[in-house]
């Protein structure tokens, strides 16, 4: 096939790349720096040059640009993006609902919402990964001490530019008061998110007012969803990570990986960010335990940083997600948690079990290899796109 693929620093680029080219697709490059934006007569000028320079079979790119969709639209060209970004506003553009898009995302429960609107070009799709690269890459000598660790956790804290309610004008008692509520009911729930439809019109309009939020003049989003999903859930988030590994360094040793070298979390060892190429790999396969705490704008899919556990041959530790359990079997290919005491029980006893532990890791690492990989993913993708 040809395919014409968008080109941008994400997550996925090389492997995806690597993957048509081995299969034999001709790929065309196309980057641009308005392609971010909502409007941009120069973006779809040159995007319409490339297009109508060659015939393409599809257009491809890693999350969704509305930009995009409107230069292949007007091209009758099938666009075909992977969502791996929880949340992304840019999926509310009213451009998601031209037929030439194909939009898989990885949580269940976004593609539910958009097809009971009666939109659907949305699809569900687990995250693929590319377990045979990191096999290639752990096989190779390298000096692997410094990532060993009994209990590791990889992840944001949520504590620095990215917590957007800390960065909140004041806003009124009463106010603050229902959404601290709010943040600790939720706190108390997994597989069920009820912050976006609890914020009443009195709170909202509050919001509105010290946010001064803008719709997209190209969107239908909501700002319960954008105070919800990018303000309350970062926040929720923030506040779980920091409660969570602050009690397991009370009682085993941690070692956290995070963009602030600063941040000091009971007696834990804060070792810094960790290069997700060079580095991840190793902290994973060499952790006795990989713990994962799930950003709460994402409902019920699997997080991508999960698969990446699995792929190296790594033990997960996850809170409940729905989705996991569509793909995986609990406490035969991973383990979740149900609370803070569940989670300190569990280390405990996976610490001390290393048998089960070992199996479990390696039964978790052969189901993602086996069907998540990118040759699986992309035979689901393009039966779903090539059949219509």
């Amino acid at each position: 096939m040809n395919i014409l693929f968008i080109d941008w620093p994400c997550f996925g680029r090389d492997d995806v790349l690597d993957f048509f080219i081995t299969n034999h697709h001709h790929v065309t490059n196309f980057s641009h720096p308005d392609l971010d934006l909502r409007k941009s007569p120069t973006f779809l000028s040159e995007m319409d040059q490339v297009i109508e320079s060659q015939t393409f079979d599809l257009c491809f790119s890693y999350n969704y640009f509305p930009l995009v969709a409107q230069a292949c639209y007007s091209h009758g060209l099938k666009y075909i993006s992977l969502v791996y970004d929880s949340p992304q506003v840019k999926l509310y553009s009213y451009t998601v609902t031209y037929p030439t898009n194909y939009i898989f995302v990885f949580d269940s429960i976004i593609v539910e919402q958009f097809r009971k609107e009666g939109i659907n070009t949305f699809y569900y799709m687990p995250l693929p990964v590319n377990a045979d690269k990191i096999d290639h890459l752990l096989a190779q000598e390298a000096n692997t001490a410094q990532f060993q660790s009994e209990v590791s956790f990889v992840g944001s804290l949520y504590n620095e530019e990215h917590n957007l309610y800390d960065r909140l004008p004041s806003l009124s008692p009463y106010t603050k008061g229902y959404l601290e509520g709010l943040l600790q009911a939720q706190s108390k729930v997994y597989g069920y998110n009820f912050l976006e439809d609890t914020l009443t019109p009195s709170i909202l309009e509050e919001v509105q007012s010290a946010i001064q939020y803008q719709k997209n003049p190209d969107g239908v989003e909501t700002l319960s969803y954008i105070f919800s999903d990018y303000f309350l859930c970062r926040k929720l988030t923030s506040m779980e990570r920091m409660e969570y590994l602050n009690l397991i360094s009370q009682y085993f040793p941690l070692k956290i990986y995070t963009h602030n070298p600063n941040t000091m979390i009971g007696k834990a060892q804060n070792m810094g960010s960790a290069d997700y190429t060079t580095e991840m790999p190793y902290i994973f396969h060499n952790s006795k335990i990989n713990l994962n705490i799930t950003l709460r704008s994402i409902k019920n899919g699997i997080p991508l940083r999960c698969l990446d556990i699995m792929k190296c041959g790594g033990f997960l530790l996850t809170n409940y997600q729905f989705d996991f359990l569509r793909h995986f079997t609990p406490n035969e290919d991973f383990v979740y948690f149900d609370g803070k005491e569940d989670l300190i029980n569990k280390i405990d006893y996976f610490l001390t079990h290393e048998d089960e532990r070992i199996s479990i890791a390696k039964s978790g690492y052969e189901k993602v290899k086996q069907n998540h990989n990118y040759s699986c993913t992309f035979q689901q993708i393009f039966k779903i796109v090539f059949s219509k």
